[in-house]
């Protein structure tokens, strides 16, 4: 699935971190020496991004065998072997540090993802990442949170209508913008707005909004709001929605909490390579 954007990740990141070519372990191994080597999880996690070892490995060698112990979306535990690894001693060291970058930046948002789903125990509510990710990683980062369980939000402008503040400042009001929305798109895209206080809400009910985001509400302003939306509009509550305080959330009645840290600022897995002898 995400095997065409990795690689043109993986190309590029190669070139960045190899320049002219690894000194350290061109000066140290011949061009025929193999190794052995295993990934090891340091904390436990939920994996994500394994295919980027492989082709890695490829890129620069097409020798090196690669086997999963684990698979992307399973969970690990602290000290579990997640791959075993064989080919020249080179290519392994010169690939590791780009290899392990992505695995665990991936794991990581894995990791997060299916923590907060735990915290927030509500079925009834799906948890969504959002736009805001690292600049040509939003593919890859989106993958990782299905990993860890989680649904994706729009990937690009073009996905759907998402009238913002700014949208709202410029236009002269949320049924100006969604009027004008209306005039332009087909019957098939959706138009979400952003609300920031119930006169904003029920101007969006009013307007006829398919989605209506409750921006920056606590639990309990929440579950009154979602009082006055109909079963027919989705409702999305995101901003400042935390591991700290999702559990408040659960049967709030919300369809939708998104979260914007789990791609923008999550914390790495803790995964590492050796080489075995």
């Amino acid at each position: 699935m995400i095997s065409i954007h990795l690689k043109e990740i993986i190309e590029s990141a190669l070139k960045e971190d190899i320049g002219m070519g690894d000194l350290t372990s061109q000066s140290i191994f011949n061009d025929g020496q193999r190794s052995k080597g295993s990934y090891t999880a340091k904390a436990d996690g939920v994996l994500a991004g394994s295919e980027a070892a492989q082709i890695a490995y490829d890129i620069l060698s097409k020798d090196t065998k690669v086997k999963w112990l684990k698979k992307d979306g399973d969970h690990f535990k602290k000290g579990e072997i997640l791959a075993e690894v064989e080919g020249s001693t080179q290519v392994l060291l010169t690939a590791e540090r780009v290899i392990l970058n992505l695995i665990q930046h991936l794991s990581g948002i894995a990791t997060s993802t299916d923590e907060v789903i735990r915290l927030l125990n509500d079925p009834s509510i799906m948890i969504t990442d959002t736009r805001k990710t690292l600049p040509g990683l939003r593919a890859i980062q989106k993958y990782a949170v299905t990993c860890g369980g989680g649904q994706n939000h729009r990937f690009r402008l073009d996905d759907g209508v998402m009238i913002k503040d700014n949208h709202i400042k410029g236009a002269g009001g949320i049924a100006e913008a969604i009027a004008k929305v209306r005039e332009s798109i087909g019957h098939m895209v959706k138009i979400e707005v952003e609300t920031e206080n119930k006169a904003q809400l029920l101007e969006a009910i009013e307007s006829g909004a398919d989605v209506i985001m409750l921006d920056n509400r606590t639990p309990e302003e929440v579950k009154e709001l979602v009082k006055l939306i109909p079963d027919d509009i989705i409702t999305e509550v995101s901003g400042g929605i935390t591991p700290q305080n999702i559990a408040s959330y659960r049967g709030c009645n919300a369809d939708v909490i998104s979260l914007g840290w789990l791609t923008h600022s999550v914390k790495a897995a803790d995964i590492s390579f050796n080489l075995n002898y």
